[in-house]
């Protein structure tokens, strides 16, 4: 899970892109990166945390020009610890081409290997998103006619990314001298978006993971882009669109819906925030059905996520909902911290208000259980607190198998349902009851909102790759490669580029 920016404007972008990330930073905590094109320059700036961290005065007053693009990292692929792999990432052949990159190449061993022996590149980090760079160089490559593209040849070599290209991945680049492209994996599973605002010199364009990006810069939603579909913006603010895969289909990842995306963002045309309300009729409905046996004196939510799902739960049960957790909004999200921070930060981020805990059974809310390290922590804040019971639901139904498609779950050992029953987990987290929502009902959720859409993306609660090409020696692999923790080293980069020219600050 990353979050990714692209502009094409007629005044300076940097700003705009600041912003911009500001609101995606919750896509991505690990780094951040601004490349702008004046002329035939690139100005990149980019560097680890976040984007108020990696960003000052000095840095936005060099990051010159009317388009760009921006990405917030969140790690899933190459090193997590290496700052080298902050995005933007940079190839000066041919033409110059920048790009950021959401999601996750199942095959990007495969194609590091391609790329090195019959296409002559080297790739310098262990990122997917470098790979994914130098396989659009190379197609733009064998694209351009007469040394120079259009955008029929730009298309074409975004065909050649979905023909060699496997797994999750939507992009936003600049190629120097030609302007903004944008494309989206043909099965779709991450969402990109874009959307214009009319100025008294002109359209001007954004690009952005989520519209909540649009919204709050003051662009309005356009559309989705659609799975295999590819979008270009020429220096001069004309529009092309095509649809460059012969085999394209809606899998929108429903891990979106239930946590990773902002309550207030449209994607895929499905409200983020109506479908969480929806998962807590259908938790609400299943207590009713199943379990009328719990005496339930009030509905707590762990902030934030969970809260729409919390509230509809509680009205439809007729039981108080009540704030029982006070958030550290200083800290960051705890789901995409490495092992034993994730732990300790935990008790940091949350505070636990007795008065509503005290002589109550009391069930809190979550979207979800992955490693079960949060959920065990807050059950034993809640009876710290004074809680008499406590039951706990989650919105989503048991993570079970590892995500390959851009979500940091990737192995069996670190997923607490792997190998356990609901009452092995419940004993695990400490809590007197579980409850867990059911995949059916948590796909019909999302489906009501946009009945047209047959399929999601559900992997890591069914363990069905859409991809097709996730083996069980893949999984054996992927699994290999972070238990080793191998990391390379890095650091800050601050350059500026000038086609082949390449010059430190």
């Amino acid at each position: 899970m990353c979050g990714i920016l692209g502009v094409v404007s007629r005044s300076p972008v940097n700003q705009l892109l600041y912003d911009g990330l500001l609101v995606l930073q919750h896509r991505g905590q690990d780094a951040a990166g601004i490349v702008t094109a004046q002329n035939n320059a690139f100005h990149m700036h980019k560097g680890g945390g976040l984007v108020r961290d990696v960003f000052r005065t000095r840095n936005m007053r060099a990051l010159a020009g009317n388009m760009g693009i921006g990405h917030v990292r969140y790690p899933t692929a190459g090193a997590p610890e290496s700052t080298a792999e902050a995005q933007p990432f940079y190839v000066n052949s041919p033409f110059g081409i920048v790009l950021g990159h959401n999601g996750n190449l199942t095959n990007a061993a495969q194609l590091n290997q391609e790329l090195f022996r019959a296409d002559l590149r080297h790739v310098n980090t262990s990122s997917d998103s470098e790979v994914l760079l130098n396989v659009l160089a190379h197609e733009l490559q064998e694209s351009a006619k007469s040394q120079q593209l259009d955008p029929a040849a730009i298309f074409n070599a975004v065909s050649g990314v979905h023909n060699r290209c496997s797994g999750a991945y939507s992009v936003v680049a600049m190629i120097s001298g030609y302007g903004l492209l944008a494309f989206r994996d043909p099965y779709g599973i991450r969402p990109l978006v874009f959307g214009t605002v009319e100025t008294e010199h002109g359209i001007e364009y954004l690009v952005a993971s989520e519209s909540v990006a649009l919204d709050t810069l003051g662009f309005k939603l356009v559309r989705d882009i659609a799975p295999g579909e590819a979008i270009f913006i020429d220096e001069d603010g004309n529009f092309y669109s095509k649809q460059c895969s012969d085999n394209s289909s809606l899998n929108p990842c429903v891990f979106e819906y239930v946590y990773l995306a902002r309550p207030d963002s449209l994607m895929d045309k499905i409200s983020v925030y109506e479908t969480r309300l929806n998962m807590g009729e259908s938790l609400a409905n299943k207590i009713k059905k199943d379990m009328h046996h719990l005496d339930i004196d009030v509905v707590i939510p762990i902030p934030d996520s969970s809260r729409p799902s919390a509230l509809q739960l509680a009205n439809k049960l007729g039981i108080n909902f009540r704030e029982g957790f006070v958030k550290n909004r200083y800290i960051g999200r705890t789901f995409i911290m490495q092992g034993q921070q994730r732990r300790k930060t935990v008790r940091q981020k949350l505070n636990a208000m007795s008065v509503e805990f005290r002589n109550k059974n009391v069930l809190l809310v979550d979207d979800s259980i992955v490693r079960g390290t949060t959920s065990r922590e807050i059950v034993q804040m809640a009876k710290e607190a004074g809680a008499r019971k406590v039951y706990f639901a989650s919105a989503a139904p048991p993570v079970r198998h590892p995500n390959v498609y851009g979500i940091d779950m990737p192995t069996r050992q670190e997923l607490i349902a792997t190998g356990r029953d609901d009452d092995d987990i419940r004993q695990e987290i400490g809590a007197d009851y579980l409850i867990y929502q059911d995949l059916d009902s948590l796909t019909k959720d999302v489906r009501q909102m946009m009945p047209s859409i047959k399929n999601f993306e559900t992997s890591c609660f069914d363990g069905n790759y859409v991809t097709g090409d996730v083996t069980p020696e893949y999984l054996a692999m992927i699994e290999s490669k972070r238990n080793t923790g191998a990391v390379l080293s890095g650091t800050e980069n601050s350059t500026q580029l000038d086609l082949s020219l390449v010059t430190a600050d």
